[in-house]
C-alpha cells in the first residue's frame, strides 16, 4: 500500500514556533550510511578491544578480584552500546496510511487526568484542550473531588468527572472514565501538558490503520529553566534524546510505547486488553506491552504537539525517576507481560524493550567505574595486565569512537558533557529504583510535584550517595598522592601505573562535584510560584492607563506603563484590560498592585473569572500569536470604551 509522510494538519499559522520541535526531515541516504558505518565501527572496535582484554590482559593472583569486575563493567557497556546502535539505526519519521473518502472520521474524547495539581497548572491544559481543532469532547478526570475544579469545568464547558473509589491512581482514574466513553478514540493528557490546536488533526490520520492502537507524541516542556534543561532558556533537556531519537527508533522496530500523556488511543484496543494496566507504577509502558502482545500496532509521531512542566527541582526529578524505575522493575518481574520473555512479540520488539529496561541498570556501571580506581590506588593492584600506555591508548581510542558514534547517532540530542553529567545526577534515583527488583513491596504512585513546592527559598539537599561518592573519590586521590610520596603501606610496581587511575579519579570527581553544584544551585531550589510566568507583549489598560503587559501567569501579571505616566500605589485595587489574540473584546479582570518598580507594576489577579483566565492562559502558552498585528499596534485606545460595564 502507498504511504505518505504524516505531515497533514492545521495551518502553520496557528502553530507556535518551537526550535527543534517540528517533524524532522528525513535523513539523506548518504548521511544514513555514514551513521551506520560509524555505529558498526564503534561496535567492532569495542569487540576487538574486549577480545584483547579477555585473551591477553587478565591479571593473575590477587589482582583477579579487581580485574574480573572491571571486565564485567566493560562487557555491560558493550551490550548497552550495541542496543543503542540497534535502537537508533533507523529514526525515519512515521508515515500514515492514505484514507478513503468513505472512511468515517473517528470521534474523540479528550481525557485530562488530574489529582492535586494547582489550578494555575491545570487551567492552561483544559483551556487548550477545549480550543483544539476538530470536534471532540473534553473530560476532566478529577481524582481529588475539588469543587473549584468542578466550577472551572462548568464555566469553560468541559465535563467534570469523578469516581466513587479512588484506587489504582492514574490508571484507575482512566479506567473509570473508559467505562463511560462512547467515542472511537481517547486523547490522554496529564494536567500540566498543554496541547497545540492541531494535535488531533496531526494524529488522527494514523488511525486509518484498523490495527493501530496508539499514537504517541514527544513530551516537551515550557519551563525551560527547569532542573532537567541543560541550560536555562534552551530547548534541550534530559529527555530530549529519548523523545526525539530513541522513541523514533522504537517506532521503526514496532515498539513505540505510550508515555502517559500527549497520546491518542483506540478505545477498542484498550478494552481488548482489559483497559489500562493497574499492576505496575508504569501503567503506560505495561499497557503498551499488552497491546503489542495482543497484536495491536503503535506509532510515534515525532513532532512536538504539546508541552508541559518538566521537573523543576532535584526533589521532583528524583521522585519522578524513582517511580518510573520502580515501575520498570515491576514489569521485569511479570510473567506473561514480560516484554523480553513473554509471548507474542517480535525479535525487534523484544530488543527494543530490552534496551528500555536494561538502561535503568546503567547507573550501576557508572558507580562501579567511579569506585574501581579507588580500589586500584588503595591496593596497588591493576585490573589490566598490560603496560599503562598501551591500555590507555587502546581503551581511549575505543572510548573516543564510541562517543563519536553515539553523539552522531543521537542526531544532535546526545551531548557528551551533559550525558556524562546526568549519568551522575541520575545515580541516586536509578540505584534506588533497581534495588526494588529484589526488595519486597512495590512502592506507591507518587505524583510529580508541579507548581509551588514551598513558601521559603531553600536549596535542594544533595543525595547521600553523591556526598559519600565524592568523599571517597577525593580520599582516593589524596591516598594516591601519599602513596607516591611513600607515606602509606601501598606501593605501585611502576610509578606510571598510578597515572591512569588518578586521572580517572580526577575526571570522575569533577563530574560528581558538578552534579552536586547543580543540585545545590539556587535556581533549582524551592518553587514558590503556583504557575509558570511567560514573557508576552500585549497591549493593555491598567486603571484606564494605556500600557503593556510584559509577562503573565495565571496568578498575575506585570504591566509596564509609559515613562512619565502616572503610577499606582502598592495595594491599589483596580482592573486590567488586555487584548489577547482571536478575541474581539478585551479580557478584563480585577487586580491588586502587589509591588512596583518604576513604571513596572506587579499585579495579582483577584477572584476566579474562569473565561478570562482561560483566555489569558491561551495567550501565555502561545496557542495564538503572542504579538499584535500592525493595525492593532497603531490603534488609538479610548479608555471609556474598554472600562468594565
Amino acid at each position: 500500500m502507498d504511504l505518505r509522510p504524516a505531515d497533514v494538519g492545521a495551518p502553520a499559522a496557528r502553530r507556535r514556533p518551537r526550535p527543534g520541535g517540528g517533524l524532522p526531515e528525513p535523513e539523506s541516504p548518504a548521511r544514513r550510511r555514514v551513521l551506520h558505518v560509524l555505529g558498526v565501527a564503534a561496535v567492532l572496535s569495542t569487540a576487538v578491544y574486549l577480545l584483547w582484554r579477555v585473551g591477553w590482559t587478565m591479571p593473575e593472583g590477587r589482582a583477579l578480584w579487581i580485574g574480573v569486575p572491571f571486565l564485567l563493567l566493560e562487557l555491560h557497556g558493550f551490550v548497552a552500546l550495541v542496543l543503542f546502535v540497534v535502537t537508533t539505526w533507523d529514526v525515519s519519521p512515521a508515515r500514515t496510511r492514505p484514507g478513503r473518502a468513505e472512511d468515517p472520521d473517528p470521534t474523540v474524547t479528550v481525557l485530562v487526568a488530574t489529582y492535586n495539581e494547582p489550578l494555575e497548572v491545570l487551567l492552561p491544559t483544559v483551556a487548550a484542550v477545549l480550543a483544539m481543532d476538530g470536534p471532540h469532547e473534553t473530560w476532566v478526570l478529577d481524582d481529588s473531588d475539588r469543587p473549584e475544579v468542578a466550577d472551572m469545568c462548568l464555566a469553560l464547558g468541559a465535563r467534570y468527572v469523578t469516581r466513587p473509589v479512588h484506587d489504582h491512581a492514574k490508571a484507575g482514574n482512566l479506567n473509570a472514565a473508559l467505562a463511560h466513553v462512547t467515542t472511537d478514540l481517547v486523547a490522554v493528557f496529564d494536567a500540566d501538558h498543554v496541547p497545540e490546536p492541531d494535535f488531533l488533526t496531526r494524529t488522527k490520520p494514523y488511525f486509518t490503520d484498523p490495527r493501530l492502537a496508539l499514537v504517541q507524541t514527544p513530551q516537551d516542556f515550557y519551563n525551560v529553566e527547569s532542573f532537567e534543561h541543560f541550560r536555562h532558556g534552551t530547548a534541550l533537556h534530559e529527555e530530549s534524546l529519548f523523545y526525539r531519537v530513541i522513541q523514533a527508533g522504537k517506532h521503526n522496530a514496532g515498539a513505540a510505547f505510550w508515555c502517559g500523556t500527549n497520546a491518542l488511543l483506540r478505545v477498542e484496543a484498550l478494552r481488548s486488553v482489559g483497559g489500562v494496566a493497574t499492576e505496575t507504577l508504569t501503567e503506560d509502558f505495561h499497557t503498551t506491552v499488552r497491546l503489542h502482545r495482543a497484536g495491536w500496532r503503535t506509532a510515534y509521531h515525532n513532532e512536538v504537539l504539546a508541552s508541559g512542566l518538566a521537573a523543576g527541582t532535584p526533589d521532583a526529578f528524583y521522585a519522578q525517576r524513582r517511580r518510573w524505575g520502580r515501575g520498570a522493575m515491576q514489569v521485569v518481574r511479570l510473567r506473561a507481560d514480560n516484554p523480553v520473555l513473554g509471548r507474542g512479540l517480535t525479535l525487534a520488539q523484544r530488543l527494543s524493550y530490552l534496551y528500555s529496561l536494561s538502561a535503568w541498570f546503567d547507573s550501576w556501571r557508572t558507580l562501579g567505574l567511579a569506585v574501581l580506581p579507588v580500589a586500584v590506588v588503595v591496593t596497588g593492584l591493576f585490573p589490566v595486565d598490560a603496560p599503562p600506555w598501551l591500555f590507555l591508548g587502546l581503551a581511549g581510542s575505543s572510548f573516543l569512537l564510541q562517543q563519536v558514534a553515539t553523539t552522531l547517532l543521537g542526531r544532535g540530542f546526545a551531548r557528551l558533557h551533559w550525558s556524562l553529567l546526568f549519568d551522575v545526577v541520575r545515580l541516586p534515583s536509578n540505584l534506588a529504583a533497581t534495588l526494588s527488583l529484589v526488595r519486597r513491596g512495590t512502592g506507591t504512585f507518587a505524583v510529580t510535584a508541579k507548581g509551588r513546592t514551598g513558601d521559603a527559598r531553600a536549596r535542594a539537599r544533595v543525595p547521600a550517595v553523591l556526598v559519600v561518592l565524592l568523599a571517597v573519590l577525593v580520599g582516593g586521590m589524596v591516598y594516591a598522592g601519599l602513596s607516591l610520596a611513600g607515606l602509606t603501606p601501598t606501593r605501585y610496581v611502576l610509578t606510571g601505573t598510578a597515572v591512569v587511575p588518578v586521572l580517572w579519579l580526577g575526571v570522575t570527581a569533577g563530574l560528581v562535584a558538578a552534579a552536586v553544584v547543580r543540585i545545590r544551585d539556587d535556581s533549582y531550589g524551592t518553587e514558590r510560584r503556583e504557575g509558570h510566568r511567560f514573557d508576552v507583549a500585549v497591549l493593555a489598560l491598567l486603571d484606564g492607563l494605556p500600557g503593556t503587559v510584559v509577562d503573565v501567569s495565571l496568578g498575575g501579571a506585570r504591566a509596564r506603563l509609559p515613562e512619565g505616566s502616572a503610577v499606582l500605589p502598592v495595594g491599589t485595587e483596580t482592573w486590567l484590560a488586555m487584548w489577547v489574540p482571536d478575541r474581539r473584546r478585551p479580557v478584563i479582570t480585577p487586580v491588586v498592585v502587589r509591588s512596583r518598580q518604576g513604571t513596572h507594576h506587579r499585579l495579582e489577579f483577584v477572584g476566579r473569572d474562569w473565561p478570562a483566565l482561560a483566555a489569558i492562559a491561551t495567550t501565555a502558552m502561545g496557542v495564538g500569536a503572542l504579538r499584535w498585528g500592525t493595525a492593532r499596534e497603531e490603534q488609538q485606545w479610548a479608555p471609556s470604551t474598554l472600562a468594565p460595564a
